[in-house]
């Protein structure tokens, strides 16, 4: 029997500059741009393979999927789907970790160094007529900042955080980093002495009961007054509006974003506003190289399940 897989939303991971073959190699598979939560159960009736980027399966949708043998996430967070309850039915959920990781910290530092140098702040001045109406050979707006001797905190220090670091020695900075379970050697740290002590900081921690909202006012207090803080983690893992009060009354330098508590953010959202902060439509890991180890990676998992042997698999 041919299997049947349903991509329910394939766009933001191909948007049409990659292609579906390595799924259609598989069984006989169809592919949604976008799935709301209640067309879930229509569209993946039939399906034995269903794969999800952010639509959301419950665990009631899983109820009315008879046919439904394995979950793949096409991302590494995996929080829109109900993994119990997947478990509990014996579906696996696999996910596609580590595929980002140089796209990742690749990201940070191009929100850092926005922050440091304003590229394309000054770019977009020179587009608009400034430097050739310029009394002198060259301007600049607000402090350059040099990476080289600042202090760098890391929050979380798994793959892509130890990418950062790698990066950050390369331009001369000093390395703190921070990870619950410890086991970091001569650059960890203590979050208190991170906060005190960094001249720029970047999380990379999962969002969790301890972790949400860690960034607050308490913590920005410890900041340095000129320190500056990058998120290409999770979104709720600052209060946006605590860290919008530190921009705007100059309590820390900056802020550079790639993540959002909520995606797409309300009009409302207080950092689409606040002073020096940058912000990104959440593609720190969308790169086109990425994407590409993303599909390969989905199309293995499923390839493993045929065979009995999965791997990846999150909800054991």
């Amino acid at each position: 029997m041919v299997m049947k897989i349903v991509i329910l939303d394939g766009h933001t991971a191909n948007p049409g500059d990659l292609n579906w073959d390595e799924f259609i190699q598989l069984g006989e598979c169809k592919v949604y741009e976008r799935t709301l939560e209640a067309e879930v159960i229509e569209r993946a009736r039939d399906a034995e393979v269903l794969l999800t980027n952010k639509t959301i399966i419950t665990a009631a949708a899983m109820a009315q999927l008879p046919a439904l043998r394995y979950i793949g996430v096409l991302a590494t967070g995996y929080n829109n789907v109900e993994a119990a309850a997947a478990r509990a039915r014996g579906i696996p959920v696999c996910n596609v970790p580590e595929y980002s990781t140089p796209a990742v910290a690749q990201a940070v530092f191009a929100l850092l160094l926005e922050l440091t140098n304003r590229t394309g702040y000054h770019a977009q001045t020179v587009r608009d007529g400034r430097w050739t109406a310029s009394k002198d050979f060259c301007y600049w707006d607000g402090s350059l900042i040099e990476l080289s001797g600042l202090t760098l905190g890391i929050i979380g220090y798994g793959r892509i955080g130890q990418a950062v670091a790698q990066i950050g020695r390369a331009f001369g900075m000093r390395i703190f980093a921070y990870r619950r379970s410890g086991g970091i050697g001569n650059e960890g740290t203590d979050l208190n002495t991170l906060f005190q002590s960094s001249d720029v900081i970047s999380l990379h921690c999962p969002l969790t009961p301890e972790t949400k909202e860690m960034i607050n006012s308490d913590r920005i207090a410890q900041m340095k007054p000129a320190a500056l803080l990058i998120n290409t983690a999770r979104g709720g893992l600052v209060n946006e509006h605590q860290l919008a009060d530190a921009l705007n009354s100059g309590r820390i330098g900056g802020a550079g974003l790639d993540v959002l508590s909520i995606e797409p953010p309300a009009a409302s959202n207080p950092l689409l506003q606040a002073n020096n902060c940058v912000i990104t439509p959440h593609i720190a890991w969308a790169a086109h190289a990425a994407r590409i180890r993303l599909l390969r990676i989905a199309a293995e998992n499923i390839r493993a399940y045929q065979r009995g042997q999965l791997q990846n698999w999150v909800n054991q």
